[in-house]
């Protein structure tokens, strides 16, 4: 396990999870250019670490992000301490928009929205895998009333996970909705009481870690995103068929029907890192 140390992020590990809290409190963890820079940091070194086999991403106090760092520049009358409460502040421009591409990683991400998430606070973890919310959590993509165009690939990912209907009210209107109207509509996958998105979070990155092989797991996830993309069904259908051929050729296909059958837990030997097919690591 790599023991790295963050100035505003709080690194946990524990049963093959790695914890990541955005910790700016203070800000209602809001993105500033350190935090974004830490936090792609953390992403890209604990995908190339074999002991992470999932990674969950949470926010420190009362939200999980207020958008981007805007103090200084912010228009009179919207104080960031109100994304908690009211129609909060967003991606400003006044962040640079993260590099990297978390879909291209190998490893799992979960968000674990355990309160405010407006502007690039929800269109970040839009780009992640799994998102559990918080049922009383206030979401926006709030960019058109700040003056602004949505960004973080939300007007080609939000039309794909909640439909265009909806994502076109979402992104024009601005409006702020909640936790459970976010599963309602498939923008995440499960809206829990606030106290127990974590523990719901990582529960679900436990299983994973405990249950999933890595190398399977990454290139499941690596297809999916691929297929989004690619608008030849029979194509991927022939890639996707070459890959079952891939794993079952793999000691861990033996190791799952065999763990399955003596009812024990699965001892994988392949790695993510180094156990991928050639074209997808």
């Amino acid at each position: 396990m790599i023991d790295l140390q963050y100035e505003t992020l709080i690194v946990d590990h524990a049963s093959g999870v790695t914890t990541i809290t955005l910790n700016r409190p203070d800000r209602l963890n809001a993105f500033d250019a350190a935090m974004t820079a830490e936090l792609n940091d953390a992403l890209v070194r604990f995908d190339a670490d074999d002991d992470t086999r999932a990674i969950v991403v949470t926010g420190a106090g009362r939200a999980f992000s207020a958008g981007a760092d805007v103090s200084g520049s912010r228009p009179p009358g919207s104080d960031a301490n109100d994304a908690a409460d009211e129609d909060a502040s967003s991606g400003s421009g006044q962040v640079e928009p993260p590099r990297l591409r978390p879909w291209e990683l190998r490893t799992p991400i979960i968000a674990a929205i355990n309160g405010a998430a407006v502007g690039m606070g929800i269109t970040y973890p839009m780009m992640w895998d799994i998102r559990i919310a918080a049922e009383d959590a206030k979401m926006g993509f709030v960019f058109t009333r700040r003056g602004l165009v949505p960004e973080g690939n939300a007007s080609w990912l939000l039309p794909r996970l909640v439909g265009a209907g909806v994502a076109l009210e979402l992104l024009i209107s601005g409006r702020m909705f909640d936790g459970s109207e976010a599963q309602r509509i498939g923008l995440v996958s499960r809206a829990v009481p606030r106290e127990q998105v974590l523990d719901a979070a990582t529960e679900l990155a436990i299983d994973i870690a405990t249950n999933t092989a890595p190398a399977t797991v990454a290139v499941t996830k690596k297809m999916m995103y691929r297929y989004l993309e690619d608008g030849d069904r029979w194509a991927a259908r022939r890639q996707e068929l070459e890959m079952f051929g891939w794993a079952r050729r793999q000691a861990d296909a033996v190791e799952g029907v065999k763990s399955f059958l003596e009812k024990r837990p699965p001892a994988w030997t392949g790695t993510s890192v180094d156990d991928l097919p050639d074209g997808w690591r």
